[in-house]
This record gives C-alpha cells, structure tokens and sequence, in this order.
C-alpha cells in the first residue's frame, strides 16, 4: 500500500501555497540551461525520468501515462516543487476526452484537483474511482481528507469507515482518530493512536512519518512539548523526504523560539514555498544574512501569484503580511479570502491573529463560529479567541 494518508495530508498542507516561482521566463534555445535542480541526484526523480522517456516513445500507453502522473505528484508532494504537479497534469491531459475506466486515472486527477482547490471536482473523480474500484483505499482516504479541509467532519469520518474493511489498521486508525482529535476528542485521540503506532513497529516508514507527525500535532496541543519532539524526531528519523513534516516541525521550534535550529533543518530547501517562508521567519527572528533575500524572494512569488489572480497561496501570503512584513490589514484581507475556502485549524490560526492584530473582532467571527462549533481543542487558539474578546 502506499503511503497515501500521509500524503493526502501533506498535499493539503503544502496545496495552499503552491506557488509558481516569480515571473515567466523564455530561454533563448533549447540548449539553455535555466536551473540545475537538486532533483537530478534523487532516485525517485530519476525513476520518473526514466518512465518519462518511455511515454515519449510510447505516447499511446494510458498505463504509463497515469504510472508517469502519479509518481510526480507524489514527487511534489514529496518536494515541494509545484512544477512537478504541472507535469503530472500534463502527463494525465491527452486522456481527458476518453472518459478512462482505470481507476488510477480517476484517483490521480482528483488529487490534482485537490491541489489546486477544485475540491468539488476532486471529490467527484476520487468518488469514481472509488465505484471503479470499492477495495482501494486511496479513494476514500483522499476524500476524508479534502472534507478535512472544509470542516465537513461527519462526512469525512464516513470516509474514515469506509477505509477499515480495506486498508491497513494503522492507516485507518490515523483516518479516524485525525477526526475525532478535531471534533472534542483530542485526549482519547492521542492515546489510541499512540497506541496503534507502538503496537505497528512493522509499518513503512511512510506511513510512520505520518502517524508519528499527527501524534507530535495532539501532543503539543495537550500542552505536551517533550512528546510532541519525540514524536517529530520520531519521523525524521524514518529518513523520508517530507516536507509537511519538516513544515510542522519548523513550526514547532519556532514557537519554542528556537529559530537557529529552524535555518539548520530547512538549509537548501529555498524551493518549496511553504518552508521558504519558514526560512523567512527564523532568518528574521535571528538576523541571519540571508533573511532579505528569502523575503524578497516570496515577495516576488505571492505577487506573481496574485497577479495571475492565484489563490493558493493565500494562508502563507497572510502569514507573510503579518509576520514578515508587519502589515496587519493585508494579512487579514488575504486571512479572510483564504478562510472561504479552506477551514483547517491553520486558517481558523492565521484569521484570528490577524483579526486581533488589525483589531477587527468582527472579521474572525467565521473562525470562532468554527471553534465554538468544533469543540477543536487548541490552548493557542482558544488564547486568541479569548483576547478577540477584549477588543473594543
């Protein structure tokens, strides 16, 4: 099986800044080199590149074009490189028209959907992947996860059991219990997924980094700082490429306000948005040298990306606005815009501090409802709400 959940989770985590980077530039030739990705010494990259050349020899094989697809989603996911989801969508496209009856098909295109927050879509096409093909549990996993995203969590516990029947336990106690640790049930959460991850040692290390990435998340909002590390560093040390962890981990350590560990653990990562401006931040909060330079260079990107009237990056751009740049206003223009499509705890976290630093209450009203509605436990959000309170 592969390590869907974690991947799901990190397509959403890094789908809402997935930026193309700065302006559009036309190289002279063909010969001209543009940029020497780090992607050229990665076994999985140079596997896809392998398969890539097939395609080009074999334009008509639908199986490798979805196999060509698929592995550079999981690459960008993986990477944090949006380019590679245009080449997965550009793997996909010819068979379009064909109304496809392989199911991969259908679970591909729905996650590229997702990226790009066609979550209507997305859901269609992993629903009709999952009546191709009712044993495979990337379907409905995916699913669980977009309703994540929409605050719909009835619907995606649904999904959750659906994954139980047919997917690895693990797998789908980490489904059920990212659910429950939403909905007023964070602490019972915690323990039984614990639980099932001591009781799993054989699991792939994939799936491992997830779990153990979740369990870090519940840990810090039980107000358990020395589990939440171990649990980090419980999935780093399953030595797979994660940039959703290596973002959540540099979370972490900036709000312990450890920002030199922060440019040590994302050195060279400059390529993914989403830990570029976790760059930005600890290069801000120590003086590192390099700070103007990443700042100029999401300054840039969010305004590429606004002037193609992208709004993927919305969430990051707020924090940017508010942590970088020190303009409140903006960061809850972008905070609000972002907060009517995606409603993860993130988003409801970027509205209320924004809220509160432009000293407009009013304005976070649709993260409180949430909060209020959820029964989310989170000591950090539930601070910010109680001080939204004040605000006169």
């Amino acid at each position: 099986m592969r390590p869907t959940l974690r991947r799901l989770v990190a397509a959403v985590f890094v789908s809402g800044a997935a930026l193309a980077q700065a302006a559009p530039f036309t190289p002279a030739s063909d010969e001209e080199v543009v940029e020497k990705l780090p992607l050229a010494t990665d076994a999985a990259a140079k596997r896809v590149e392998g398969l890539r050349r097939q395609l080009a020899a074999r334009p008509g094989d639908a199986a490798l074009r979805i196999e060509v697809a698929r592995r550079y989603f999981e690459l960008a996911m993986a990477q944090g490189d949006p380019r590679l989801v245009g080449y997965a969508s550009a793997a996909i496209a010819p068979l379009a028209g064909a109304g496809p009856s392989d199911p991969a098909y259908w679970l591909v295109r729905g996650q590229l959907e997702q990226y790009s927050h066609q979550f209507t879509p997305a859901l269609d096409s992993l629903a009709q992947a999952a009546r191709l093909a009712p044993d495979l549990p990337d379907a409905p996993a995916w699913r669980a996860a977009i309703f994540m995203v929409q605050a719909r969590y009835p619907e995606a516990a649904a999904e959750c059991e659906r994954l139980a029947p047919i997917a690895d336990p693990l797998f789908a106690t980490g489904c059920s219990a990212y659910v429950q640790a939403a909905t007023g049930g964070l602490r019972p959460a915690y323990e039984r997924l614990a639980a099932a991850v001591a009781a799993a040692p054989q699991a792939s290390p994939e799936l491992l980094v997830w779990e153990h990435t979740r369990l870090a998340e519940m840990a810090q909002r039980l107000g358990d700082t020395a589990a939440a590390e171990h649990h980090y560093k419980a999935a780093l040390a399953q030595g797979v490429t994660d940039q959703f962890l290596l973002g959540a981990y540099a979370d972490f350590l900036l709000d312990a306000r450890r920002p030199a560990e922060v440019l040590k653990l994302l050195a060279g990562w400059e390529r993914s948005d989403v830990l570029l401006l976790r760059l930005a931040l600890a290069g801000k909060a120590t003086g590192a040298r390099q700070a103007a330079d990443w700042a100029d260079q999401l300054r840039d990107r969010f305004a590429a990306a606004a002037l193609r009237g992208d709004r993927l990056h919305e969430q990051e751009a707020a924090r940017f606005a508010l942590d970088v740049e020190g303009q409140p206003a903006r960061a809850l223009q972008l905070a609000g815009s972002n907060y009517q499509v995606q409603k993860e705890p993130r988003d409801a976290w970027i509205l209320l501090r924004a809220a509160l630093a432009a000293r407009q209450p009013q304005a976070a009203r649709p993260a409180l409802d949430w909060l209020a509605a959820s029964r989310y436990e989170d000591p950090a959000l539930q601070a910010l709400a109680t001080q939204l309170g004040t605000v006169r």
